[in-house]
């Protein structure tokens, strides 16, 4: 070997080491950042010795789908659970404290206090008192669920107008990808940005992500919608100002395809769309028609009858009064509109006796017909019914065939049972995306022990090309020396 040649080859070698220890400090001021992935200077031989060619970027497609297909997962879940803790509260209040369930037993507390003493007048003021509150109850819960909903509609808003922003972000990282893989340049910053910003979309819809020439990308939904294909698609959304019972949200389109929700607390359907779907026009819908189905059943049990003359609405009443509603069928709103009998609300003009005696929808319903103030037939039929069994909608999602108290307190527990469900579901789904993040940042990311150890490996290297140089150096000045 000639002193040139080796001379060449210690000053390449020099030149490889600065360049690869530029890699490596990059990847230890990086270590930091999720977003980032560990770089490579790819060496190849080239005479006189080998040259840097390439700096590869570390990836992991299968563990990189498998963590975008867990964030999705994971915050479609905790949308659905966080909003779940939202709406009972103000639905049910602390420890379900305003709860049609808890405000019917202080009802039969009153009707079993009023029954023990009919005569009692002031016993049954607090009866008609106790059902004014489970009007109350019903009512404020159908405010609250509706308010609800209006609320989950505006982030519904929001959240679409975010993702077509992220769209828009990725399309510019994506040109910078393709532009840069067409012209052979290093595009492992471009990619590394199209990745975090393909991570933020995942949130919001589960992606699939398909490679294309140049390393361009194609992105479709879970349900085969495309979301990106050269440019992003449309992803639209009419939004709803005021909510009642009987208003059905608008849809997500992405591409002129709905976006689908899940049901139950533990939802498969991922992201945040489907999560905030599900809120607005599956589990509250559901708890409203429950809400509707409690209140039909309160209007059913204290209804009131008379010989060859049809029910009608006593303590309770509604829209369609004097008709008691039809058993078994749902009326969408009536826990909204359910009002306390004028008729026995002393404020009003009305008699609370009336709740011992019957008569409020004329002479033909007097139950008390001899006037005897020590009356309780009409106060035990009407606790009877409350613990009789009565057809429900079965639509409502709590089942038929039981009590009005116990219906009310199974609704409780539905509810309940969903927001522990959709909890637990959160924490596991949370624990699965930070499993697949660690082994991906394992995989691609940085290990700073291993870069500082390469980074020593490096010095070494630079030494012995400097004492080569410093070598060739010596031996030219000897030559030189010789032949001057």
């Amino acid at each position: 070997m000639s002193l040139s040649t080796a001379f060449n080859i210690a000053q390449n070698t020099l030149l490889n080491t600065g360049r690869q220890t530029s890699v490596v400090s990059r990847n230890v001021q990086e270590s930091q950042n999720p977003d980032y992935t560990r770089r490579t200077a790819v060496l190849a031989s080239m005479a006189p010795g080998a040259r840097v060619v390439e700096i590869q970027r570390t990836t992991n497609d299968q563990l990189f789908r498998q963590n975008l297909l867990a964030l999705s997962s994971w915050s479609g879940q905790s949308t659905l659970s966080n909003g779940l803790e939202q709406l009972e509260l103000q639905v049910q209040g602390v420890d379900n404290g305003s709860s049609a369930s808890s405000a019917i037993s202080e009802l039969q507390k009153a009707l079993q206090l009023y029954s023990a003493s009919p005569s009692n007048r002031s016993l049954a003021e607090s009866a008609v008192e106790a059902a004014r509150q489970v009007v109350r109850s019903l009512n404020d819960g159908t405010n609250a669920i509706q308010n609800f909903r209006s609320d989950t509609d505006k982030q519904i808003t929001s959240a679409v107008s975010e993702l077509n922003t992220l769209l828009a972000q990725f399309k510019d990282a994506n040109d910078a990808v393709i532009n840069g893989t067409t012209a052979g340049r290093d595009v492992s910053d471009a990619l590394d940005q199209r990745d975090a910003i393909l991570k933020q979309i995942s949130a919001y819809v589960p992606v699939t992500a398909m490679t294309r020439s140049n390393n361009d990308l194609m992105l479709t939904t879970k349900d085969g919608a495309t979301l990106f294909e050269t440019v992003p698609r449309a992803v639209s959304f009419q939004p709803t100002n005021v909510y009642g019972a009987i208003t059905t949200g608008n849809s997500v389109y992405i591409d002129g395809m709905a976006v689908s929700f899940g049901g139950n607390g533990n939802t498969d359907a991922p992201g945040k769309l489907a999560g905030l779907l599900q809120l607005r026009d599956g589990l509250s819908t559901t708890m409203q028609s429950q809400l509707d189905e409690t209140a039909r059943g309160l209007i059913t049990a204290f209804r009131e009858t008379g010989t060859a003359l049809p029910d009608a609405a006593g303590l309770f009443t509604w829209s369609g009064a004097p008709a008691i509603p039809a058993a078994g069928t749902l009326v969408k709103g009536l826990a909204g509109s359910i009002t306390l009998n004028a008729a026995f609300d002393s404020g009003a003009g009305g008699n609370p006796e009336l709740l011992r005696d019957g008569g409020a929808n004329g002479a033909g319903y007097i139950a008390n017909t001899t006037g005897v103030a020590s009356f309780t037939s009409l106060l035990l039929t009407y606790a009877d019914r409350i613990d009789a069994p009565m057809a429900f909608d079965t639509s409502a999602g709590v089942g038929t065939g039981v009590s009005l108290a116990n219906y009310a307190a199974n609704a409780v527990g539905w509810f309940e049972g969903a927001r522990k469900d959709a909890a637990t579901a959160a924490g596991n789904k949370e624990a699965l995306a930070a499993r697949t993040a660690e082994a991906l940042s394992n995989a691609t990311g940085v290990n700073v022990d291993a870069e500082m150890s390469l980074l020593l490996d490096l010095e070494h290297s630079y030494q012995a090309s400097s004492r080569l140089i410093k070598a060739v150096d010596d031996m030219f000045n000897l030559l030189f020396a010789a032949t001057g």
